[in-house]
């Protein structure tokens, strides 16, 4: 049944009790947002305020010629002072990339019911999950975004749970990214002057989530947000998105003399190039050095855009703490050890609030 879009309860129950989504909601002809989506001004996104991003992506091929030692410089600085950068030649075929994203198309396009089945508590696996906004229970104005989280455990269970529309390129988009991150942790760990063990870095990325979102067409793009703004919680993210554009990051540090720290950019898609998001538990590992990116979504009244993140995170059991090469030269630790299953439950227990999440672990400020 039709929700009233002027009653808070009967929205709420037909987009996130019921699974319909935002999709289900702008497919009934929606002409303006509902008042549960309206964020306070602070928190929207002007689009004609915000400059781009200009530097150009990262070459990932040079790592393997004379320009080594430059291509890393690259890599570490942009983790130092923004916390993300964009890859090209990172061996992840662009046909996959192609594939993925109109996989998602696909599965977002079902009707809402074959989408509901993987809602929370009644989905056939505990490792997928369709929902929408964030945490809808817990924010004051919710996002105008519908995903399908899809946890990796082994390649037979990928295939036997996660959703017939994607799961067969999800996993090979996973699998073709998993040695571009690994080679971008051992560069900014060689930075560091930190060697890890295979196990240690096992360790660090050992959960992997593949998540597919989906930001509706919006009558009020002004109005409303497609992400808060945040961090993520794990080590690297990994980012496609597609040629829409829509995210906005938040500059840490001047990177150009010009000066943009604080400012809000957005970043250009570029074909065929993947975006690459520091995440909270690399900050507190570099005890600092690397800034978690704080970033969020804009939505557009034009198109409906998708967008495709990996998250690479530590196993829930696996201890946390700034790595003691680097409290040793630092002289001071900026962040406690916890185990990383703490530091997700409070992560997921809340709504976004920029880079709030790295209260948790952070012992003395900067």
């Amino acid at each position: 049944m039709a929700p009233n879009f002027d009653d808070g309860d009967s929205v709420y129950n037909f987009v996130v009790r019921d699974g319909n989504g935002v999709k289900g909601m702008v497919d009934l002809g929606l002409e303006k947002v509902p008042e549960q989506y309206i964020q306070p001004h602070h928190e929207r996104i002007d689009k004609l305020k915000a400059s781009s991003y200009d530097r150009p992506p990262i070459d990932l091929s040079m790592l393997d010629g004379p320009q080594h030692s430059q291509v890393v410089g690259l890599i570490a600085e942009a983790a130092e002072r923004v916390g993300f950068f964009q890859v090209v030649n990172h061996r992840v075929p662009i046909e996959v990339l192609e594939s993925v994203k109109s996989a998602a198309h696909e599965f977002f396009g079902q009707a809402p019911e074959k989408k509901a089945v993987y809602r929370k508590g009644v989905s056939p696996s505990p490792y997928v999950k369709y929902g929408t906004s964030f945490v809808p229970e817990k924010e004051k104005a919710l996002e105008w975004k519908d995903y399908v989280s899809m946890v990796y455990t082994s390649d037979g269970e990928a295939l036997e749970f996660w959703p017939n529309e994607c799961k067969e390129v999800a996993l090979e988009y996973l699998k073709a990214s998993n040695s571009m991150v690994r080679r971008i942790l051992e560069v900014l760990m060689e930075k560091l002057g930190v060697t890890l063990e295979e196990s240690r870095m096992d360790g660090f990325i050992g959960l992997k989530i593949v998540n597919m979102n989906f930001y509706p067409i919006c009558p009020n793009p002004d109005l409303t947000v497609g992400v808060a703004r945040h961090s993520d919680m794990g080590m690297l993210t990994v980012l496609l998105q597609d040629g829409i554009g829509g995210l906005y990051v938040k500059m840490e540090e001047d990177i150009t003399d010009a000066g943009k720290k604080g400012e809000w950019v957005e970043i250009p898609p570029i074909p065929g190039a993947l975006i690459i998001n520091v995440g909270d538990t690399l900050q507190i590992l570099s005890n600092g050095k690397y800034k978690s990116a704080e970033h969020r979504v804009r939505t557009t009244s034009t198109q409906s855009r998708v967008s495709i993140p990996i998250f690479t995170t530590p196993r829930p059991n696996e201890k946390i703490g700034p790595l003691p090469q680097v409290v040793e030269r630092d002289g001071v630790a900026h962040y406690r050890e916890f185990v990383f299953e703490e530091y997700m439950n409070n992560f997921f227990g809340k709504a976004h609030e920029g880079k709030k999440s790295l209260d948790f672990a952070q012992i003395n400020s900067f």
